[in-house]
């Protein structure tokens, strides 16, 4: 009876180490969604490319994990992680208390900041692009800002790309003054801003630098003060389901390695021609 015993407790810690090793070498699988360059765009082969991509494949590489990219489109983005479609996000995904309800996040691997831009034709009173409006600390210079952008943009048509910060964002402080209408993707509500069936748009500066340098861009500029915290959040991170602690753990080892050594900062220069790199925190 004894020796029965004792090959059962043998098959079954054999089961256990088994699944353990199987978990450890599973491919990790991450979405990204291919049309938000230069966060992530797609290449002529099909193949996802830009500064998620690069730092997710530095990511894995110092984690020791198998990973492998995946586009998926923004709206479903966070419902295909969920339900276990992939195992990560990596797609310019900023850190927001709301998101954090359904999933979790890595530490930030990147920083953002927000801006309008406008038709150049529209010819709206100058603002000072050196004021700051941060959501996280109400000061009179910012709500003073704010104020007058809401004055300002009064009356024209705002474009933002649906289930983004950025509509958050017109939503609460602009909708009573505007105009708002949603995209599925970055790249249509630049086609529709150089058309002119929209005024203006918000987005993050990265994204808006590579199309302002553009030939379509020259008929646009930023417009306004920097636009950051509070619903922006405190940067960007890997989404992740809340139950899957240790790949957290190991990316969060992984970002402050890369971070350490200036690989990350590299890669940002790369594609945004700036240091996006967040601080690390002493702890």
């Amino acid at each position: 009876m004894k020796t029965l015993k004792l090959m059962m407790y043998t098959v079954i810690a054999t089961a256990i180490v088994a699944l353990a090793q199987a978990q450890d070498n599973r491919t990790i699988r991450i979405a990204t969604e291919g049309a938000f360059p230069p966060w992530n765009a797609v290449d002529t082969s099909g193949n996802p490319v830009g500064f998620d991509i690069d730092v997710g494949a530095a990511l894995c590489e110092r984690a020791k994990l198998d990973c492998e990219f995946q586009t998926q489109a923004w709206d479903g983005i966070i419902p295909g992680l969920t339900v276990g479609k992939y195992d990560a996000v990596m797609a310019g995904m900023s850190i927001t208390e709301k998101r954090k309800q359904v999933i979790a996040f890595s530490d930030p691997y990147a920083l953002t900041s927000n801006y309008f831009v406008v038709r150049k034709s529209l010819d709206l009173p100058a603002l000072d692009d050196r004021t700051r409006i941060d959501l996280s600390s109400e000061t009179e210079e910012g709500r003073q800002a704010l104020e007058t952008l809401q004055e300002n943009l009064k009356g024209t048509k705002i474009g933002v790309q649906g289930s983004t910060n950025a509509e958050a964002f017109v939503q609460a402080h602009l909708s009573d003054e505007v105009e708002i209408r949603t995209y599925d993707k970055q790249d249509n509500l630049n086609l529709d801003l150089v058309a002119g069936r929209i005024d203006a748009g918000l987005a993050d500066f990265s994204v808006w630098k590579a199309f302002l340098e553009s030939k379509d861009g020259a008929s646009a500029e930023l417009y306004g003060p920097r636009i950051s915290g509070g619903l922006f959040g405190p940067g960007v991170g890997i989404g992740l389901r809340k139950e899957d602690t240790a790949l957290a753990s190991k990316f969060n080892t992984a970002i402050k390695d890369i971070i350490a050594d200036g690989t990350l900062e590299t890669i940002s220069l790369k594609w945004f021609a700036t240091d996006v790199v967040p601080q690390q925190s002493d702890n």
